[in-house]
């Protein structure tokens, strides 16, 4: 790999194809002791990287850190749909044990915080700074103070 190439794998989410490799090999682990192992080597790396991914955390397919994991914090109970876009400082977080489960191919926004028992529905996007704490429908879009779901260019709050 050239230094161009290699430069620009840097730049572009921190290198994390190490961090999701631990976190898979974590989720097959069989054994107790492997898996506190594997948990103690992956919160290593996500310090590492500055950000928080909970061991029980579900995270179906790995998804897309722009910023690398830079402040994003997931609860341990959160389940994250598959071709995901989470940028830096976002809060994915749990309320009494109970947090979001967010749908596929979801976009959010930087500085966004997501709490509680809620759904976010497929290709939601959240916009940078909002605070979502109730249940989003498929396909809407959510823009920050006051938080507010748009469809088509149409306020549906």
């Amino acid at each position: 790999m050239g230094l161009r190439a290699c430069l620009t794998d840097w730049s572009k989410g921190d290198r994390l194809q190490g961090f999701w490799r631990l976190y898979r090999l974590r989720g097959r682990a069989k054994c107790k002791l492997t898996r506190d192992i594997w948990t103690f080597l992956l919160n290593r790396s996500a310090r590492r990287h500055g950000g928080y991914v909970g061991p029980g955390a579900v995270i179906l397919g790995e998804p897309v850190l722009p910023h690398g994991l830079h402040g994003v914090y997931i609860s341990r109970y959160a389940t994250i749909g598959a071709g995901c876009r989470i940028y830096q400082n976002v809060t994915i977080g749990e309320v009494n044990g109970r947090a979001p489960v967010v749908g596929a191919g979801c976009l959010i926004g930087a500085g966004a915080v997501l709490v509680g028992d809620i759904r976010i529905g497929d290709g939601v996007k959240i916009g940078a700074g909002a605070v979502v704490f109730r249940d989003i429908p498929a396909g809407c879009t959510v823009v920050a103070q006051p938080p507010r779901m748009l469809k088509g260019g149409e306020d549906l709050a």
